[in-house]
């Protein structure tokens, strides 16, 4: 049996760790691999999570499983977190292995529900979306997104092609901190992408990855909460790897929007597929989140932590903007001051990419995308002449 399989291809970030750990150069520059990375270059524990872990230490009576759907505890305090109390009554969830895992059952929920039904996906998007989508084999389509001559959203070019859906297609959105790209829609352009989706009659999954990264934990999640609001049926896919710092403990959760009556169906079928692809889903970084998010001075403290890491990121964009102008003698990169969130890509091209690589150790993945959270204030600059020198 196993001889008929055939390679797969290789996850290109993947492969770009692997080749950045092979380099020897003692001095590189690793800003493809998608973790928050401090000053030092660590991807630190937060310090609400260690609080939270040494308690849950002393506390914890027991490791059996959780159930089906996770803790109601976390669902909860998640569905609050991103949606307030409004649209509790209507919120089905289910506690997920990451971010990735959530994608995955939303994906397999709309293929359970309505398996004709067509997913658009913003082009360029995370590469993992169109992936999942065609090893499922449901239907797909792209929807202009990202107008490189400007480094901006198309958004006219966005609602041209959402002005196409048919009705009872899923159309996936990034909530905040657009990934790989880091360009935003403003509040004025979501109103006029929902008026468009809800003329067509389609069915929002928001992907919900950054929350806190851009520009603030409430900040970030208007866009969803409008989304909500607006439609009858919503999915929502959210992580707890970025904002919580919870990378390996692999904590994400499902929120499936629909009236208050079907709410119980909905929730039986979420429940349903938890069980058909891994059960029980992990508990403790699920857990670690409750406990701070139920505990004010922990809320507290991991809220102001996390203010420090969009600042940080915020600093460098704004210290990589004003390296690039003066390297380059121009405002070509001026663009990167007013994206969002952990990622940017910078425009260049494959082989200007590779250059990089080659000649000054500085890793990024093909399309130019690169990680702000992986420069500090002393690579910064080294990043800037080396740009300059490629685009020469």
């Amino acid at each position: 049996m196993l001889e008929s399989l055939n390679p797969q291809p290789q996850d290109k970030i993947l492969a770009l760790i692997s080749m950045y750990r092979d380099d020897p150069r003692p001095v590189k520059i690793d800003l493809g691999v998608g973790v928050y990375k401090d000053p030092t270059g660590l991807t630190p524990v937060m310090r609400a999570v260690k609080a939270a872990e040494k308690k849950l230490w002393e506390i914890e009576t027991t490791k059996t499983y959780t159930g089906l759907a996770g803790e109601p505890a976390y669902n909860a305090a998640m569905v609050g977190l991103i949606l307030g109390a409004d649209e509790a009554d209507r919120a089905a969830s289910v506690a997920t292995p990451g971010g990735t895992g959530a994608i995955r059952q939303a994906l397999e929920l709309i293929k359970l529900a309505a398996p004709q039904a067509k997913v658009w996906m913003s082009n360029p998007t995370w590469p993992n979306h169109p992936s999942i989508v065609k090893y499922l084999n449901m239907p797909a389509a792209t929807y202009r997104y990202f107008d490189v001559e400007s480094s901006m959203v198309d958004v006219e070019g966005m609602l041209a092609d959402l002005a196409t859906v048919a009705a009872g297609d899923v159309v996936l959105l990034h909530g905040c901190c657009h990934n790989p790209t880091g360009a935003n829609l403003t509040a004025a352009d979501w109103d006029r992408v929902i008026a468009v989706l809800k003329d067509r009659g389609a069915v929002p999954l928001v992907d919900l990855a950054y929350q806190g990264f851009g520009d603030g934990l409430d900040a970030d999640a208007e866009a969803t909460r409008k989304v909500a609001a607006a439609f009858d049926e919503v999915l929502i896919a959210a992580s707890c790897s970025k904002n919580f710092g919870i990378y390996r403990e692999r904590t994400g959760i499902l929120i499936a929007l629909s009236s208050p009556d079907r709410k119980a169906v909905v929730q039986g079928n979420l429940a349903f597929l938890n069980r058909q692809n891994y059960s029980f889903p992990p508990d403790h970084g699920a857990r670690l989140v409750t406990m701070i998010l139920e505990d004010a001075a922990l809320t507290a403290d991991w809220k102001a932590e996390l203010e420090e890491v969009r600042q940080n990121m915020l600093g460098l964009r704004k210290q990589l903007a004003d390296e690039l102008r003066k390297a380059t003698n121009s405002d070509r990169f001026d663009f990167v001051s007013g994206h969002r969130g952990m990622f940017s890509r910078l425009g260049l091209t494959e082989a200007q990419v590779e250059t990089l690589r080659k000649d000054h150790a500085i890793y990024m993945v093909g399309d130019s995308r690169i990680n702000i959270a992986g420069l500090n204030a002393q690579t910064v600059p080294v990043l800037a002449k080396a740009i300059a020198q490629v685009i020469g």
